[in-house]
């Protein structure tokens, strides 16, 4: 199974109490112990998912899940969330058993990262959208002369005390590539224009880099 490196110290932390009873010749309590390293190691797991396939790529009037979770809203976006302009909006809930590796919902040149402190509330509060630390990223790729964007944002939980965000300004992305994690259980939104066709339901579960969210109408608008 492979691990995401930031997890290292995180399974090197948990494992110690184990290893100290171990060091006492307290067997049972190591044994017992022994499940914290275990579960770190299951938070920072990192699967290969679709677009991980060589050569493979999904189609461009897809928008895909950025992370796996519970569909928690789907459509007109909740109030004080969206970026200017107009958007539907798809907001999933991680919870902790959850894989917490962030994926691009859709493929371009990722022209904005920005990150903003704030609170951390529960990410199932609708005010988290809005209150909670997050980063957003914005994605705009270039369709047979048509302009599309996708704004997407890592927002931090009670227990995400961190967002690890790894794209920049002016980098290509595929669809589904990795672009980060939010460490212990968070939420991420999709927003993306009206004239995308929706095609996911609330509380469905969707899997990162695979569940398709949404797609563009072929030589539609911009």
């Amino acid at each position: 199974m492979t691990l995401d490196p930031d997890g290292y110290p995180f399974i090197a932390l948990a494992a110690a109490p184990s290893l100290l009873a171990r060091r006492c010749r307290r067997t049972r309590l190591a044994l017992g112990l022994a499940v914290l390293p275990v579960a770190m190691a299951a938070f920072f797991r990192d699967p290969d998912r679709r677009p991980d396939a060589a050569g493979e790529d999904f189609d461009p009037d897809q928008v895909i899940a950025p992370a796996d979770g519970r569909v928690m809203h789907v459509g007109e976006p909740l109030p004080g969330t969206a970026p200017a302009g107009e958007w539907q909006q798809v907001s999933i809930f991680l919870s902790v058993t959850d894989v917490h590796i962030n994926r691009t919902p859709y493929g371009g040149e990722v022209t904005e990262v920005t990150h903003r402190p704030g609170r951390f509330l529960a990410a199932y509060k609708a005010e988290s959208a809005h209150e909670n630390e997050r980063s957003e990223i914005t994605v705009v790729r270039l369709v047979d002369h048509d302009v599309r964007t996708v704004v997407f944002r890592q927002i931090g939980g009670v227990l995400a005390r961190r967002v690890v965000t790894r794209v920049r300004p002016g980098q290509a992305v595929r669809t589904g590539e990795r672009i980060g994690l939010m460490k212990f259980g968070s939420r991420m939104d999709v927003f993306v224009p009206p004239e995308v066709e929706l095609v996911v339901e609330r509380r469905q579960r969707v899997v990162a880099g695979e569940t398709v969210l949404g797609r563009w109408p072929a030589g539609g608008p911009s």
